[in-house]
């Protein structure tokens, strides 16, 4: 259904990132008591990707696909704040040179931006690679719903997702919903206009009962009761949609990272609407241009 928003006010520009390589401090302890030096944050991910399930992995805080950062810390929280999920990156150098992908999501903390590509794409990068991203999308809002907030999705992604209107409602595919008081990292965060927060997964029970042991990457999800309009905070009847970015962690009060795509503090406002196939994997090669 064709949803009217200010597409012709949007601001598309360019930024420039490249492969941010991982990085390693030492043993950490989990919400186990156990000490760990798992794969964890950066580079390129070749076993990975969105669509693949992003629990139970050997590994923390995975982001699959590409890594992308700016050296420099003003323009990197820029690519990070700017950066749209479905907005095109280009690769500038190396073999791949020319190849297109498309962002899958910010991750706070470490400050990343994350791109697919496709496989036979992947295959051949090492990691030296520098990006374009036509950042596009912060600064949409819908004619209908003013009091829905519109962030970090690109316009053409939103415009070929099966959202529908319905009187005072938007209705939104998902796959799961996921309750407020699951909500952990990334609480008392000032904007999701950049990054993510997390679902925390420390409870076996809840993972089976809200169906987040089949979570994938790119997966959409409703979190209920939590207003994410600037940072998240709890409100009954609020709905936020967000998208699964990176994966489980062994980390207390961590778990599979969400970067916020809508969010409303009115009851009723958004109504999820359960979909196995809410995924951004659905929806790419429509927005692979």
């Amino acid at each position: 259904m064709n949803i009217p928003y200010n597409k012709q006010n949007l601001v598309k520009i360019a930024l420039n990132a490249k492969v941010d390589h991982p990085r390693v401090s030492g043993f950490y302890v989990g919400y186990d008591g156990k000490g760990r030096m798992p794969i964890g944050t950066g580079g390129i991910v070749y076993s990975h990707e969105i669509g693949d399930s992003c629990m139970n992995i050997a590994g923390d805080h995975i982001e699959p696909g590409v890594s992308m950062a700016n050296s420099q810390t003003k323009e990197n929280h820029a690519l990070e704040t700017f950066s749209c999920i479905g907005n095109e990156v280009k690769i500038l150098s190396g073999s791949q040179k020319g190849a297109k992908g498309i962002v899958t999501g910010t991750h706070g903390g470490v400050d990343h931006t994350m791109a697919y590509f496709p496989k036979e794409v992947i295959e051949e990068m090492d990691g030296t690679e520098i990006f374009l991203i036509k950042a596009y999308g912060q600064g949409m809002k819908l004619d209908r719903f003013p009091n829905i907030h519109m962030m970090n999705i690109d316009p053409e992604l939103f415009d070929i997702m099966p959202i529908d209107a319905k009187d005072n409602t938007l209705s939104w595919p998902v796959v799961t919903c996921i309750p407020a008081h699951l909500m952990g990292s990334g609480l008392g965060s000032q904007t999701m206009m950049e990054g993510d927060y997390d679902i925390m997964t420390q409870d076996e029970e809840a993972n089976e009962k809200y169906g987040i042991n089949n979570l994938r990457f790119g997966d959409f999800v409703a979190i209920l009761d939590h207003d994410c309009t600037y940072g998240p905070h709890y409100k009954e009847g609020a709905v936020s949609i967000g998208v699964v970015v990176h994966s489980d962690s062994f980390t207390s009060g961590h778990g599979p990272g969400v970067t916020v795509v809508a969010t409303t503090s009115e009851k009723g406002m958004i109504e999820p609407r359960i979909e196995r196939d809410a995924n951004l994997k659905t929806y790419i090669r429509a927005i692979s241009r």
